[in-house]
């Protein structure tokens, strides 16, 4: 309903409010849940530091010296992991815009899912510390939204919706003494981490000149020595301002000086005399748009610190994990020029973030994912990667959506302890990864004798439905008391001409879902990047130990209805497959592989069969 003021009125269950990959994510997992949900994104195009406009590649848990075959599985799975499958699949050429639009096609196929690009959540109506309303305007249609829901999620990364609100936040660095946190400094100041602006060049083949701006400012050799610069298609993280500004206010401030050191690092490549090589490259794009990495933290029931992360505490609410090193850059951004840009000690194990850190201290009905979440500032050097974002957005998301339903406020959700072993089982269903958490064997198949065309010593068939759908107990994972050694997954011999694996069952059953759990390769880095070497450690495109056609044959009771063909698929490259069927009175269901994405044998995690 709009009115004569271009006051647009909606109502719905969920406003995540910012659309980078937390908010994608949460909003997904939201509406995939049963909700109906406004997403409000202040850009044209969705993915935030992902997206087009910044070009930072998605790190994670995989991608912090973390990965072993069979072992150590650390990707975040779950809606992140089936949108980068997407893209590595139809993205061939790597573009910015196509994973834009990947993005942008996964929250258009969602009918309960509205979305308001270039609309910005301005404002707020408060009664008795619970959200009433948002308040959002879109300048290029001249439209403002009024948006009633019951919960509120800040995803917007400055935390705008939160602070509008009046929830309750942290900036700058805590002094060590605080929280006991070895990594931060004797004392406290508003410093934070700064943001960056990325290039990307071509070799056009021939010799290009460079004319820098009058403004641009000069480096030399010795200003970069803490900075690699020995190869250039992608630019460079490490040219970061504004750490010792406000991120937020000063935005603007801050882009322009990025400029000019983004512009003054490609002058010292291309005209220093010091990288000859760099005689045939040219400028292909550079980001307008600064890649911003810390502003607010929010306040929220739980306060995530250094012990968190080193110690891999264990939550009984965890909703998603993180892995990334405790990130910490000097505030001087390049201007620290004897100093590394980065200090980055590795965590023994992958960590679990709880519930009750994304959930305000303050006002009733807010959450937040993604950098704005409830952390000192070094555990947030660790959770702010955009891989833990995604994790987070999607627990988040999966909450929200699930306390809704039930009816219940946040914090009572919170106390509810069927609440959060029925969110986290929900998790693991779509393929989320809590460390600790054990899975729910509630499907029909666990009830059934499994049986295969051969297996592999490391891959029982019987593995199928165990519940666990990654490795995580090797170097670099879970902490040994909160993971299950074991592959989880069935692999056929190598060699086995026509692999298949089944389920049967003594007493017939009715089947109305099936889903089925495919292997990955998440031990691997998988993300959109425009490094070549970071292309290196990946398979780009569908990956290898995938299957990619197979069929499912139901047997009945009845021995005068012929066994037939239930599923078929053909060029998977999906992790996790579900299919909707009508099945009365079975007693088997086999699963025919017919071919991979390349492996010489197949891998099955999971079959899940629902009445």
């Amino acid at each position: 309903m709009t009115d004569k003021m271009g006051l647009i009125t909606l109502e719905t269950d969920i406003l995540v409010a910012g659309g980078g990959v937390s908010g994608v994510s949460a909003a997904l997992a939201a509406v995939r849940n049963g909700a109906r949900v406004v997403l409000c994104q202040d850009r044209p195009v969705l993915g935030g530091n992902a997206s087009s406009e910044i070009r930072m590649h998605i790190v994670g848990a995989a991608n912090s010296k973390r990965g072993k075959a069979l072992e150590t599985e650390a990707r975040e799975g779950g809606i992140l992991e089936e949108i980068l499958l997407e893209n590595a699949v139809r993205n061939p050429q790597r573009s910015a815009s196509m994973f834009d639009l990947i993005l942008y096609e996964k929250c258009r196929a969602e009918p309960n899912l509205t979305l308001l690009l270039n609309t910005t959540v301005i404002d707020v109506e408060v009664d008795k510390g619970r959200i009433v309303s948002a308040l959002a305007v879109r300048e290029s249609t001249e439209h403002r939204f009024r948006i009633s829901a019951k919960v509120y999620m800040d995803c917007t990364g400055d935390g705008r919706l939160g602070k509008e609100a009046g929830a309750l936040y942290k900036i700058g660095r805590e002094a060590a003494s605080e929280y006991g946190e070895t990594l931060a400094n004797e004392d406290a100041d508003l410093y934070r981490q700064g943001s960056s602006l990325l290039f990307t060049t071509r070799d056009m083949g021939r010799p290009m000149t460079f004319t820098p701006p009058s403004w641009t400012r000069k480096f030399s050799e010795e200003d970069l020595k803490f900075r690699n610069h020995s190869t250039w298609e992608y630019g460079y993280w490490w040219v970061e301002f504004g750490g010792m500004m406000d991120t937020i206010a000063d935005n603007e401030a801050i882009r322009d000086e990025l400029l000019a050191i983004m512009l003054g690092v490609w002058d010292h490549i291309k005209n220093s005399g010091n990288h000859p090589e760099s005689e045939n490259w040219a400028l292909d794009w550079f980001g307008f748009v600064p890649g911003k990495r810390e502003s607010r933290r929010f306040i929220g029931k739980y306060l995530l610190t250094q012990t968190d992360i080193e110690q891999a505490t264990h939550f009984d609410d965890v909703i998603a994990y993180g892995g990334w090193p405790m990130d910490t850059h000097p505030p001087q951004g390049i201007d620290a020029t004897e100093l590394n840009p980065a200090h980055q000690p590795f965590s023994r194990y992958v960590y679990g973030i709880p519930l009750k850190a994304l959930i305000s201290a303050n006002v009733e009905n807010l959450m937040f994912a993604g950098r704005n979440i409830s952390a000192t500032h070094i555990a947030f050097s660790s959770t702010r990667v955009m891989g833990t974002c995604a994790a987070m957005g999607q627990g988040a998301g999966t909450a929200a959506a699930l306390a809704v339903q039930s009816g219940l406020t946040l914090d009572d959700a919170l106390h509810d302890i069927e609440f959060i072993q029925q969110v986290q089982h929900k998790l693991l269903k779509q393929d989320a990864y809590l460390p600790g958490i054990t899975p729910a064997r509630d499907n029909l198949a666990s009830s059934a004798i499994v049986r295969a065309s051969s297996e592999q010593q490391e891959g029982k068939a019987a593995y199928i439905t165990d519940g666990y759908t990654r490795a995580m107990h090797g170097v670099g994972g879970a902490r040994p008391e909160l993971a299950v050694p074991g592959t989880h997954r069935w692999m056929s011999q190598t060699g086995d001409p026509a692999p298949w694996i089944e389920l049967e069952w003594i007493t017939p059953v009715s089947i109305g879902k099936i889903e089925i759990v495919f292997d990955t390769g998440m031990h691997r880095r998988l993300t959109l990047t425009h490094s070549d070497e970071v292309l290196k450690m990946m398979e780009w495109g569908p990956q290898p130990e995938t299957v990619k056609d197979f069929r499912v044959t139901a047997f009945f009771a009845n021995p005068e209805i012929p066994a037939h063909q239930v599923v078929s698929i053909q060029d998977n490259y999906q992790r996790q497959i579900a299919c909707q069927v009508n099945l009365e009175h079975i007693v088997k269901l086999r699963v025919d592989i017919a071919n991979t994405n390349g492996l010489d044998h197949a891998r099955i995690f999971e079959i899940r069969c629902y009445e």
